[in-house]
């Protein structure tokens, strides 16, 4: 049960306490790039998975013969591989995707998110461990990369493009033709990228803030509990005390009465 525990902490760690774009704050050069449409988003999502993991598990396989002086190469080369075979993959069954993606694709083997899991984790600990670790890592990225781009796409041009062709018009729910005013092609600049992660951040430390303070008001209440409670029983204890002692007083008194009497 504990074993089972330790395993899930490793995958939801890097969705949520350990996220690498919200909370160590890695990647964000491709963060800020690529997000112009979901589709890129969900793109870059499923490469970087697929290196991230397939490189955890090869570093944790060999942590034990790689000798450390050349372990960082060792990691890289490791890394370099599985992304050529991401971008030949790419060129050759996504051409559309590959080309928006661009120079990122093969920027993945410098991204420190894959070199530092590999690095900090992966050769450190088992395999099954280092899957986990790379599925969560993956996962929480991915998430914040769509949460982004979903932002950007429908704030810029009213439009979500899930996939190809399988693409959500908002503006054709209100204009036959056009783009309603609200929507700004601001929010696909490099600036609007910008400003969108800087809300995403701000909206995070905000419930972090408010989880942390109620965390604080919880242990305070908890503090207090156990004060009027540990006064309770030293009340208790002392009320017995007294009791006791009026007792043992009253009893002599009567044995003195009765010796008086015998006298």
């Amino acid at each position: 049960m504990k074993k089972k525990g330790a395993l899930l902490k490793e995958f939801t760690k890097g969705i949520f306490k350990e996220n690498p774009i919200l909370v160590t704050m890695l990647g964000l050069c491709p963060t800020l790039a690529i997000t112009t449409s979901l589709e890129n988003a969900l793109g870059m999502g499923i490469a970087f998975a697929f290196v991230l993991l397939m490189s955890n598990i090869v570093v944790s396989l060999i942590r034990k013969i790689v000798p450390n002086e050349i372990r960082i190469p060792v990691f890289i080369v490791i890394i370099a591989t599985f992304v050529s075979i991401v971008e030949m993959l790419m060129a050759a069954y996504l051409p559309s995707l590959s080309s928006s993606l661009g120079v990122f694709i093969p920027l993945i083997v410098v991204n420190c998110i894959v070199l530092g899991r590999a690095e900090a984790f992966a050769s450190k600990n088992p395999v099954l461990p280092s899957i986990l670790d790379a599925l969560g890592m993956a996962v929480g990225y991915t998430l914040i990369l769509a949460l982004i781009a979903s932002f950007r796409e429908i704030l810029g041009s009213g439009t979500l493009t899930i996939w190809g062709s399988l693409v959500i018009d908002i503006n054709k729910i209100f204009v036959s033709e056009g783009t309603l005013p609200v929507f700004s092609s601001f929010f696909i600049s490099p600036s609007g990228a910008y400003l969108v992660l800087g809300l995403i951040f701000g909206i995070v430390a905000t419930i972090k803030i408010k989880k942390e303070k109620k965390a604080k008001e919880l242990e305070l209440a908890r503090i207090e509990r156990l004060k009027a409670e540990k006064a309770a029983k030293l009340a208790a204890i002392e009320s017995n005390g007294s009791s006791e002692s009026n007792g043992s007083k009253e009893s002599n008194a009567s044995k003195d009465a009765m010796k008086g009497e015998d006298k």
